[in-house]
């Protein structure tokens, strides 16, 4: 069998699997991408988005085939009441703890027919990343360009652009369900990064509510639910290397559905610092909640 090969071995194999997974569904993805850009008729657009949608969860089965196929990692789930009340049909705000670049798959693969496609935002340079950049713009990941607090005390003019740009490019993802991928953290965890932001979690970094707080103020109509994973590798995260070479023992995920709070939703995060406020306590009482998860899980 192909999982009792070398690591080096399984590793190069997924590689070139992924890669030509990639370049196979890519073709296809571009033309009904620029046929949906082409042809302004909604309804085409919305059936093009769905196409689009299926080559992903194509996309997705593959990358699980290959995991199966090479990955001795064994994977345990809790929380399956959770997962049988989402549906494709509804648009979600999907939340996780950040510990590798595997988070992403594992993610993906988990909610791959369960629900809508994950989407990111995305800085706006990664548009430029060979093959990938491509795919993303042709499936209406939103690509952003945050101004950072000192560019914005040079020019003051620029205030609330950010979440004019949000608002611009959740307006792309309301006509079809969606989920929203958003890691809080904003950086995979390690001990030197909870050391130095002096974090009060023994297994997690601090939550920042900015990104959910722009998609539920421009999205708040049409997503109001989250879907709340929690990641615990068996012993140290792997590298996305490590992962694929099925260096990872094994990994556990927990899923949680919760309603978002009524008030949260369509409000300004920028503007309304009550909301802000208010907000970023609720992410704390939930990160709370995620370390005593990660605290009481024992491999």
């Amino acid at each position: 069998m192909l999982t009792s090969a070398p690591p080096v071995v399984r590793g190069c194999i997924a590689v070139l699997l992924l890669m030509i997974n990639t370049l196979v569904l890519a073709t296809p993805l571009f033309i009904i991408a620029l046929a949906k850009a082409l042809v302004p008729v909604k309804s085409f657009r919305i059936q093009c988005s769905s196409l689009l949608n299926q080559i992903v969860s194509l996309w997705c089965l593959f990358n699980e085939g290959t995991m199966n196929l090479l990955s001795p990692t064994r994977i345990t789930l809790s929380g399956e009441d959770a997962l049988e009340k989402i549906n494709t049909q509804t648009s979600y705000l999907v939340i996780s703890n950040h510990l590798c670049w595997a988070d992403i798959v594992l993610a993906q693969v988990l909610l791959n027919k369960r629900a809508p496609q994950l989407k990111f935002f995305l800085k706006k340079e990664l548009i430029w990343v060979p093959v990938l950049g491509l795919c993303w713009w042709a499936l209406d990941f939103p690509f952003m360009n945050r101004h950072s607090k000192q560019y914005l005390a040079r020019h003051p003019d620029k205030k609330g652009t950010d979440l004019e740009n949000t608002r611009i490019a959740c307006a792309k993802l309301q006509d079809t369900p969606v989920s929203i991928f958003n890691f809080l953290e904003g950086t995979r965890f390690t001990p030197a990064k909870q050391s130095k932001q002096a974090s009060p979690y023994k297994h997690l970094l601090k939550p920042k509510s900015g990104g959910i707080g722009f998609v539920m103020g421009a999205m708040g109509n049409q997503i109001k639910s989250i879907i709340d994973i929690t990641l615990q590798y068996q012993g140290k995260p792997p590298s996305f290397w490590g992962f694929l070479c099925g260096r990872c023992p094994a990994v556990h995920m927990h899923v949680e559905l919760i309603q978002i709070p009524e008030q949260f939703l369509g409000k300004n995060y920028m503007e309304d610092r009550e909301f802000r406020a208010e907000i970023q306590r609720w992410v704390n009482l939930r990160w709370e909640e995620k370390d005593q998860r990660l605290d009481d899980k024992r491999w």
